[in-house]
């Protein structure tokens, strides 16, 4: 009883620190979409633009039009494809599967959902970098965040060698910053929409994570949540009637 009740406390721990952490970046985004609404951003986006500005170069240009590629949705869609065949077929993960297509598919679609709420125009308008329609939040660094997040969940996940998750983890973040600095170089955001991106894609990970873990502990453990759950609470609470009994 007594280990069993350790596993459901530590894993309800880590689910409430997880909790935390996408209610607190709920708040972050909430406030930062309202400075952008309130013209407050500015600044801050006015002197990155500006530094990209100076950095202005023909390789450059090339560079970076090759990298936000690596954001776009027809690359992220073949992505997705493979990923579905590799958990699929080596690991039978479905329900990696499953909730890797809703973290993907759904954030897509809130994606576009908070542009249409939050109807910001762009910097300039370029069809062929993707530049179209609405800014806030930039869909590249969100779906870029999303998907290369919960394909380092993957790596963290596995049973290579630590060395090889740690650099995979290091490389996938390096090309998630370099998808959202190539979208401000090209023009095709501002710096906010960017970030917003980020911490919104952030959240929406946080979330289908901590779903898929509490359900494959649920279907592969012999602790069942639930059941563990309520075992756990009617000790504490024999325990309290133990220290303090109630006067006769």
């Amino acid at each position: 009883m007594i280990k069993e009740n350790t596993k459901v406390g530590i894993s309800l721990l880590l689910l409430g620190v997880g909790l935390g952490v996408a209610a607190l970046f709920l708040v972050i985004f909430t406030e930062l979409a309202e400075e952008v609404m309130e013209n407050e951003m500015r600044r801050f986006d006015g002197s990155i633009i500006n530094y990209f500005k100076a950095i202005d170069h023909p390789y450059l240009d090339t560079a970076m039009i090759l990298i936000t590629e690596l954001g776009s949705v027809w690359f992220l869609t073949m992505l997705s494809v493979a990923t579905v065949l590799v958990l699929g077929i080596k690991y039978k993960d479905k329900w990696g599967i499953l909730f890797f297509l809703l973290a993907v598919g759904v954030g897509g679609l809130l994606t576009k959902m908070l542009k249409q709420l939050y109807e910001r125009g762009r910097p300039s308008i370029n069809p062929e970098i993707d530049a179209v329609g609405y800014s806030f939040p930039s869909g590249h660094s969100m779906g870029s965040l999303i998907f290369y997040g919960f394909i380092m969940y993957l790596v963290m996940r596995g049973n290579g060698r630590a060395a090889f998750k740690r650099l995979s983890i290091v490389f996938l973040g390096i090309v998630v910053l370099l998808i959202g600095s190539s979208r401000v170089y090209l023009g095709a955001h501002f710096p906010s929409d960017v970030l917003a991106g980020y911490i919104a894609g952030t959240i929406w990970l946080i979330l289908c994570l901590i779903a898929l873990e509490w359900i494959q502990w649920q279907s592969k453990s012999d602790v069942r949540p639930v059941h563990s759950i309520r075992n756990m609470l009617a000790s504490m609470w024999n325990a309290i009637r133990k220290r303090f009994p109630a006067n006769k």
